[in-house]
């Protein structure tokens, strides 16, 4: 195998961690900020790109590295490298409530497609690149823009689904519609897809968006039922506007609703 063979154990349900267990001198590599804990005697490192193009040179490892820019994504990624004599354990936390799902894509024939911001981290080894689309409606319309996520490897890789996950087989000519944001992942034999929803009721008052995803089988794709874009939109809408407390604004009870919870300054 090209990739570090790691094990690993998925703890918790709402709010999930995965710890990974490194033999000497496996490394995992992570997204900054997905880190909770480590043992003693695993080096922490910070590296260009995923660290899967050490042989290529000064410029392949720059322009492997550039390439993350155009998902969003930092320059950098960090490494954590077991340099001590017995296996130790690195953990790495999910950024909101979902599950974390493990993807061994030996399984996956070697790549799979995910959103920028759903992975997590995988072994030393695999490559995390951007896939992008061959379709001028995905881009404009598929809420990812032209450029997804690709992993690549033998390895075992992590990708975060926010809310509860569904997984779902395809078989060939099989059709799922998607929203957009919803859609974690999916293998590469899946075709993907920008469809128009249609009619001027579900346009202007359909509030769901204008278009969906088509997802054509054979193959397997991931979805969340709880998008961070939609969880942010939420929180966003439901926040008091303005530098004072307005702890009534939307409320049916308004100012009466201040008076009730011992709010009664005048």
């Amino acid at each position: 195998m090209n990739a570090h063979e790691i094990d690993y154990h998925i703890y918790g349900e709402e709010m999930q961690y995965v710890e990974i267990e490194l033999d000497p001198q496996e490394a995992v590599v992570a997204e900054a900020g997905s880190f909770m804990m480590m043992d003693s005697d695993i080096k922490m490192d910070t590296i260009f790109g995923d660290g899967s193009n050490q042989d290529t040179g000064v410029l392949g490892k720059l322009f492997s590295a550039g390439k993350r820019l155009l998902t969003g994504e930092s320059l950098f990624m960090t490494a954590f490298l077991n340099i001590g004599h017995g296996k130790k354990q690195v953990s790495f936390a999910s950024p909101y409530p979902g599950k974390i799902v493990p993807i061994d894509l030996s399984e996956k024939g070697g790549k799979f497609i995910c959103q920028k911001d759903a992975f997590l981290c995988a072994a030393k080894g695999v490559s995390v690149g951007i896939e992008f689309s061959r379709r001028l409606g995905r881009g404009f319309f598929g809420g990812e823009g032209f450029i997804m996520q690709k992993l690549e490897g033998d390895g075992m890789a992590f990708v975060h689904a926010g809310g509860t996950m569904a997984k779902k087989v395809l078989g060939p000519g099989e059709v799922l519609k998607v929203d957009t944001g919803c859609i974690v992942g999916f293998s590469q034999t899946v075709d993907y897809d920008i469809e128009f929803i249609g009619g001027i009721r579900n346009t202007v008052f359909g509030g769901e968006g204008l278009f969906f995803a088509t997802l054509r089988g054979p193959g397997t794709v991931y979805i969340q039922s709880l998008p961070f874009s939609r969880l942010a939109s939420r929180v966003w809408a439901a926040a008091p506007r303005g530098g004072g407390k307005d702890k009534g604004e939307g409320s049916i009870l308004g100012g009466l609703g201040d008076l009730l919870d011992g709010d009664n300054r005048f």
